[in-house]
């Protein structure tokens, strides 16, 4: 094993290329969008990851990474594509499944082929067929196909993609044994062994674990509003007890993972998943009671300016993807019952969510903030917990992170 096609050169995709690059392997990227494909192999990024430039820029300059447009042939296949949902909340495979059959015309004898995007119970299992269904010549031939999905935290990627532990599970005990062959060349973590549709599983177990407790916490801010009790302080203090450990409440969730992930285990076992199931109704519901309180806030201004702090899905980061902040303003954006200042430190210019409403503009916290009688926190950047409170006064407060009571 020492050449990797990884298909998928996004947050997880390029960091993973990268990171095995830089352990000597020759990595060939596949990403079908050009732009990406041509910044990358001129040793720059396309997102917002600390540390992921470096990365990249040195496994470029060392000649081990490459970006096509297509796949190239490998001794080992990393599917790294995204595995949104429909509108029904069922898995959109359809990533996956057009991945699996891109690369099939380049798998050789004794090829590995790992999933590693978050994915539905029985999925690496359909990858492994979709393969053989595309090429049926494979079936003769000594292929392995395991799951080992991604676990990290974006922000700090380049810390955890090396050394978190790993679950790793073949579609049989030989696939698994390969899997965990290779990424002990580049993983400093424990490599735990297990079959593909229990390592899936455990991804969508993790993040349907941190959707109920966010729904905890989410749902005690709303019975907090009701019983005029500040919420943060309650949650500081019960968290004084040895075995709390209640998360922050904010304006919904979002990401790739923890919005996503819950509705697969909801759509396998949906007479079973109750309590997962209305987690996430309560997460997803969020946005709404916070567009509720801003709307009470519009109907006390005259010339309503709402400053719409924070349009990513958690601090720090430009990733926009499922983001209830972004899902706020444009939601009050087509409302057009007042203006909008979109605030997003992490990204350069307005999203294309928020692109064609003439009561939208894209600005600079500060100048946001001058200029609106109504402030809107949704994302706890660095940037806003810096901010002077004396700039807050006379204007309508809506701290929807706590950062400012």
């Amino acid at each position: 094993m020492k050449s990797v096609s990884v298909i998928g050169l996004g947050y997880i995709g390029l960091p993973t290329a990268t990171l095995i690059a830089n352990h000597g392997f020759k990595v060939y990227g596949m990403d079908p969008v050009q732009h990406v494909v041509d910044t990358i192999n001129a040793g720059k990024i396309h997102i917002v990851e600390p540390g992921l430039a470096q990365w990249v820029q040195k496994a470029v300059g060392d000649g081990h990474l490459q970006a096509d447009t297509k796949p190239h042939k490998a001794d080992v296949f990393i599917l790294a594509v995204p595995t949104p949902f429909k509108g029904d909340k069922k898995p959109d495979l359809s990533f996956v499944e057009s991945a699996a059959r891109e690369v099939a015309p380049y798998l050789e004898e004794g090829n590995l082929v790992i999933l590693e995007s978050t994915s539905p119970v029985g999925t690496t299992e359909k990858v492994r067929d979709w393969v053989l269904s595309e090429c049926p010549a494979l079936k003769d031939k000594m292929l392995y196909f395991a799951h080992c999905p991604e676990r990290v935290l974006p922000g700090k990627i380049v810390v955890e993609l090396p050394g978190n532990d790993r679950i790793i599970g073949g579609v049989d005990e030989a696939s698994t044994k390969k899997t965990v062959e290779f990424y002990s060349h580049f993983v400093t973590g424990n490599l735990l062994e297990t079959d593909s549709r229990t390592a899936e599983l455990s991804k969508l177990t993790e993040n349907s674990f941190r959707d109920v407790n966010i729904a905890f916490a989410n749902e005690l801010s709303m019975i907090c509003d009701k019983l005029g009790i500040n919420v943060w302080e309650l949650i500081r203090l019960a968290n004084r007890h040895p075995r709390v450990n209640i998360l922050q409440p904010g304006p919904g969730v979002g990401g790739h993972c923890i919005a996503v992930d819950p509705w697969f285990v909801v759509d396998s076992a949906p007479e079973e998943a109750r309590l997962i199931r209305t987690a996430r109704q309560v997460n997803d519901n969020k946005p709404q009671y916070v567009m509720a309180k801003v709307f009470d806030a519009i109907r006390n201004v005259k010339e309503p300016r709402v400053a719409c702090l924070g349009l990513a899905f958690k601090p720090d980061i430009d990733d926009l993807r499922e983001s209830p902040s972004l899902q706020i303003t444009r939601e009050l954006a087509e409302k057009n019952i007042a203006h909008i200042y979109a605030v997003e430190p992490n990204v350069t210019q307005l999203p294309q969510k928020l692109e064609g409403f003439p009561n939208v503009e894209f600005c600079e916290y500060k100048e946001a903030i001058a200029k609106a009688n109504i402030v809107l926190l949704l994302v706890d950047h660095k940037e806003f917990k810096k901010i002077d409170c004396s700039l807050l006064e006379g204007k309508c407060v809506i701290d929807t992170r706590g950062i400012w009571l």
